[in-house]
């Protein structure tokens, strides 16, 4: 069965860095598009940054693009997400998730995915 575990989140001072990752499990992942969306309290959920499973493509939310990377490693099973020049806005919950279908990166930024992880917290905050 499809497995998300997120790891990486933290507290982090305006201006820094975190590099989550997404270990997953029960599929493999270069055939599934994967992506990283996020929560703030009181907020709705957010598309992030994700990659498309027919050309690995990469797409990014406005607020995010020029500051985040997405990557993944095929041979790990693993995605990571590279925020730089944190900003206390981008605190949140994020969240891993994945899809076998081959929609959009904007439809999956817009709609999700099928498959979600269970979350790590991003704080930022001086």
């Amino acid at each position: 069965q499809v497995q998300l575990v997120e790891s990486g989140g933290g507290l982090v001072q305006p201006g820094g860095s975190l590099r989550l990752s997404c270990a997953a499990s029960g599929f493999t992942l270069d055939y599934y598009a994967i992506g990283w969306f996020r929560q703030a309290p009181g907020k709705e959920r957010e598309g992030v940054s994700c990659i498309s499973s027919s050309d690995g493509s990469t797409y990014y939310a406005d607020s995010v693009k020029g500051r985040f990377t997405i990557s993944r490693d095929n041979a790990k099973n693993t995605v990571y997400l590279q925020m730089n020049s944190l900003k206390p806005e981008d605190t949140a919950v994020y969240y891993c998730a994945t899809d076998p279908r081959d929609y959009s990166g904007s439809y999956y930024l817009t709609y999700g995915m099928d498959y979600w992880g269970k979350g790590t917290l991003v704080t930022v905050s001086s």
